[in-house]
């Protein structure tokens, strides 16, 4: 039974009494993560590249530790807020562009000290995206995601489970003045993770040997690996 999508009436009673908690004190499950990614850079970082930026959140952060910083995002409008937000920042370029679009570039092959990405993996074919994340990292390079999965089986359902219970709280403490009207702004897309945790670790397992992967709070996973270094 997946809780996401079950018709039992009081599972779904259960699911809209904890949203609506959930809207009164909300928390970005993306921000929340940004000082794993920050602690996990290596250093120096010279070159980073987060991959479906946003806003611009994670690159504000990036901005201050790195000496380059590229972002990327697929959608139009994203793109272009990130790009205003940062016209003025000369070490922090942003462009309307795909992973498989930078990767396709051959001056920027093996080119980056980290790569980021933030509740962007799900919407990308997995194998394709880890490959091109690779092939962009420079030897020693550092990947570093946050991502969503699908539940499937009893132990995804269960860590469901607690991310639904745990979520509330966690935006009482994160946010305790509670929300009365929607923020401003269009949101960032959004789509539903299209495989499991157990199928991104088998495609790490291929071609990320060492990827390190962990359930995480906010019904996230986060994946870290290190590119091995020339001659290893």
């Amino acid at each position: 039974m997946d809780i996401r999508t079950t018709p039992n009436p009081l599972i779904r009673w259960a699911g809209r009494a904890l949203g609506t908690v959930n809207a009164r004190h909300p928390w970005s499950h993306n921000d929340h993560f940004h000082p794993w990614v920050l602690g996990a850079l290596p250093g120096p970082t010279a070159r980073v590249l987060d991959v479906g930026c946003g806003r611009g959140e994670l690159l504000a952060a990036l901005a201050g530790i790195a000496g380059e910083v590229d972002g990327i995002d697929a959608d139009q409008e994203m793109a272009y807020l990130a790009a205003t937000r940062f016209q003025d920042v000369p070490h922090v370029r942003v462009r309307r562009r795909t992973l498989a679009e930078h990767a396709a570039l051959p001056e920027l092959a093996e080119s980056y000290d980290a790569i980021t990405m933030i509740a962007s993996l799900h919407h990308m074919p997995l194998d394709a995206a880890l490959s091109e994340a690779r092939q962009l990292l420079r030897p020693g390079g550092r990947l570093l995601v946050v991502t969503l999965t699908t539940p499937v089986g009893a132990l995804d359902q269960a860590w469901d489970v607690a991310n639904a219970l745990t979520n509330p709280l966690i935006g009482l403490v994160k946010h305790p003045q509670p929300v009365r009207e929607p923020g401003p702004g269009r949101p960032q897309p959004v789509r539903d993770p299209a495989w499991s945790i157990a199928e991104l670790r088998e495609q790490a397992a291929a071609q990320l040997p060492g990827a390190v992967i962990r359930r995480r709070e906010g019904f996230r996973a986060t994946l870290r690996w290190q590119k091995p270094g020339r001659g290893r």
